[in-house]
């Protein structure tokens, strides 16, 4: 495993219950600024296996992406439950519910 993907893979890890972070912040935190697609390949390839919450991470516009709507539904109630509240519009107020991580520690590799 790259030590990208590691760091993405503790990142994820590290928000917690009521928190959200978004694909380009954790590319950013992980030291890749423009590798949110990387974040998403490691999500949607290692989630099971590494037991990620998934539900945290949203786009930078606060919104859930997932296609399949039965998933994004189940997004939206997992992070409801854990006290993380939507716009009318279906956003998540990024500056109440951001989790702010600002620098992955080497020994995270």
């Amino acid at each position: 495993m790259n030590p990208f993907t590691k760091k993405v893979i503790h990142i994820i890890k590290s928000i917690p219950s009521g928190k959200v972070m978004t694909y380009g912040q954790i590319a950013k935190v992980a030291g890749s600024p423009r590798g949110a697609r990387q974040v998403v390949r490691v999500l949607h390839s290692m989630s099971a296996k590494y037991n990620l919450p998934w539900h945290r991470v949203i786009n930078a516009k606060g919104e859930i992406v997932i296609a399949d709507e039965e998933s994004a539904y189940s997004q939206k109630v997992m992070l409801e439950v854990e006290g993380v509240h939507f716009s009318a519009s279906g956003r998540v107020d990024l500056k109440k519910s951001r989790y702010e991580l600002n620098v992955v520690e080497e020994d995270w590799i």
